[in-house]
């Protein structure tokens, strides 16, 4: 059985992983406040470019948009339906996003249109289609997807997969802490969010005391403020040593930046992340942040995320 895996561009996974196990990706389209669009397909090269030319230089105000209906239709029944005979549909979290959404809308006419394209393409035998809410983002939603790809890479049956995924949807735990506040701050704004408001933002910028913000079962929140960025990302690398030693629910630790991944192994704590992780088999995965986070947050920021059956909390 041929098994294909798609998620959106919220999915911070390297793109030599993407690549490696034919992962498809359903862009987001990032439109700034002079109406200029940018399509996030995970291309590591233009979403560089992007944060050195737009983000780093302070420009602010960005909105998103997802593949419709329509448009994810059109990609499954023009080439998925026979390139694979199973796919995986792995979204970023439905209270973040209309993605899951559409994708759930659009999987209805594709099993129900199917069955023509593949026999003229002399394929045969039924296609099969499931669409789940990884209940997370980025780190959290691209451990998710890797540990499926890993899964579906290993001759592991679909049945296993799905039990799988269902365990990850309820113990990955993803953790970002940002780097400069002004950028989350403007669209929390933008959007009405108003847990970074003003007189926070003002305390946290001069005391440089910087949220922690946490994925976990579909929802996002803050967790913690720990004052110092680089003191921040070390406690995320520390928690996650403490889970990899502890047991993790899937052999995969994730991990993004606001910017060049290459900068992360100068990261405080990093060292002994991928120490540790390598003494228990477990797979570190470094990528550039998703510019949907990137536009959220600004640049610099960093991600983390582990599966454990133990809920992880930061001293």
């Amino acid at each position: 059985m041929r098994i294909g895996i798609v998620t959106d561009s919220c999915c911070d996974l390297p793109r030599s992983y993407l690549d490696e196990h034919g992962i498809v990706i359903l862009p987001i389209t990032i439109q700034d406040a002079e109406g200029q669009t940018f399509i996030d397909n995970r291309d590591t090269a233009a979403t560089l470019k992007f944060y050195r030319e737009r983000l780093e230089a302070g420009n602010s105000g960005y909105e998103s948009s997802p593949y419709s209906v329509d448009e994810i239709r059109k990609l499954f029944l023009d080439k998925l339906v026979v390139e694979f005979d199973y796919v995986f549909c792995l979204t970023v979290m439905s209270s973040r996003s209309k993605i899951h959404e559409n994708a759930t809308q659009a999987a209805l006419g594709i099993l129900n249109s199917y069955k023509p394209i593949r026999e003229q393409a002399a394929v045969t035998g039924p296609f099969s289609l499931r669409v789940f809410d990884s209940n997370n983002l980025f780190t959290g939603q691209g451990l998710v997807v890797g540990e499926v790809a890993r899964l579906a890479a290993a001759g592991t049956s679909t049945l296993e997969i799905i039990r799988q995924i269902e365990r990850l949807q309820k113990t990955t735990q993803a953790f970002l802490i940002p780097e400069n506040l002004g950028q989350l701050r403007t669209q929390a704004r933008r959007k009405g969010d108003k847990s970074v408001g003003l007189m926070s933002y003002m305390m946290g910028s001069a005391l440089d005391i910087k949220p922690v913000i946490r994925g976990f079962q579909g929802n996002t929140e803050p967790v913690a403020r720990i004052r110092g960025f680089e003191t921040g990302v070390q406690k995320l690398f520390d928690l996650a040593v403490s889970h990899i030693e502890s047991g993790l629910d899937a052999p995969i630790v994730t991990v993004s930046y606001g910017g060049d991944p290459a900068r992360v192994s100068a990261l405080p704590g990093f060292g002994r992340l991928q120490k540790t992780a390598q003494q228990q088999g477990v797979t570190v995965l470094v990528s550039e942040m998703s510019l949907t986070a990137g536009v959220n947050i600004g640049t610099g920021g960093v991600s983390v995320a582990f599966a454990s059956p133990r809920e992880a909390t930061l001293d």
